[in-house]
């Protein structure tokens, strides 16, 4: 059967569900839609959360994923593909097989671990698992500062920190950086870029005092993503990945009683110009 050429950008998010709509495949699908991209799924977990916790997850069988991954690559042409929420080492190295064995394009780690309500998304031996087989496939990877700090042993706590961790990222394997900074105790959120070519800037924006920041790095990620499909360089890409998700943050929707999602549709309610993004 042969295919037909589709010119509108397709993207693949690799990651878990959210009940709650929030975080995870939910978050990267509202994402995708809001920059423009079709966006399709392996859903490697499912979850029962809101935005109180994680109350319950389960991993899908492997032959599912591998199922998932065979149906994406039949039918659609992913310009580019994120990760999420992996699970166990099993899952990371079924989604690391499927990854070399597709070219689905620029590849994008967010090394989830954490749900923002403190339960663990990513087993300890899946974190070594992480490191050692993911890595190495990453055109970019979007920590945060916890998961910088656990990937690579290091502290953070000011600018030659986060330096010195990006270069450690990059010598595990990770070609681009970029290191969030949203936990730090500040009143700016500064993040971190190492590009492959030792460029390096930071991104800077005055932090708003919320609680609705459920699903801020599957966002940014997912938006990133978003871009390389529609075929922006990868500084330009993360530039507007930091706009995006900055934008969702400051116009908030009340949901929930928890840490509250946020506002995807942010963008274009306040009638920002999609390219300005």
């Amino acid at each position: 059967m042969s295919k037909t050429i589709n010119s509108f950008p397709e993207v693949l998010t690799i990651a878990g569900t959210d009940s709650g709509g929030g975080a995870g495949i939910m978050a990267d699908l509202k994402t995708f839609q809001a920059r423009h991209v079709f966006g399709t799924a392996v859903v490697v977990a499912v979850t029962a959360q809101n935005t109180l916790d994680v109350q319950a997850s389960k991993l899908m069988p492997q032959s599912l994923i591998n199922a998932q991954f065979a149906a994406i690559a039949e039918d659609f042409q992913i310009r580019a593909c994120k990760t999420g929420m992996l699970g166990n080492s099993n899952r990371v190295r079924a989604v690391v097989q499927n990854l070399k064995k597709y070219n689905f394009g620029p590849i994008i780690v967010d090394p989830v671990m954490i749900a923002k309500g403190g339960t663990a998304l990513l087993s300890e031996e899946a974190i070594v698992t992480v490191k050692r087989e993911l890595l190495p496939l990453a055109t970019l990877i979007t920590p945060n500062i916890p998961e910088a700090e656990k990937l690579t042993g290091q502290h953070i706590e000011n600018k030659v920190d986060f330096q010195k961790t990006a270069r450690i990222l990059q010598n595990l394997g990770a070609q681009n950086v970029l290191i969030k900074g949203g936990h730090q105790n500040s009143d700016t959120v500064s993040d971190y870029v190492l590009l492959a070519n030792q460029t390096h800037f930071w991104l800077t924006k005055p932090r708003t005092h919320t609680n609705c920041t459920h699903g801020t790095g599957d966002t940014i990620s997912a938006c990133i993503t978003a871009e390389l499909a529609h075929g922006a360089d990868l500084a330009t890409a993360i530039r507007c990945g930091k706009n995006y998700v900055t934008a969702t943050i400051e116009h908030p929707i009340q949901v929930g009683h928890g840490h509250g999602p946020l506002n995807h549709w942010a963008a274009q309610k306040e009638g920002l110009a999609y390219e300005k993004i």
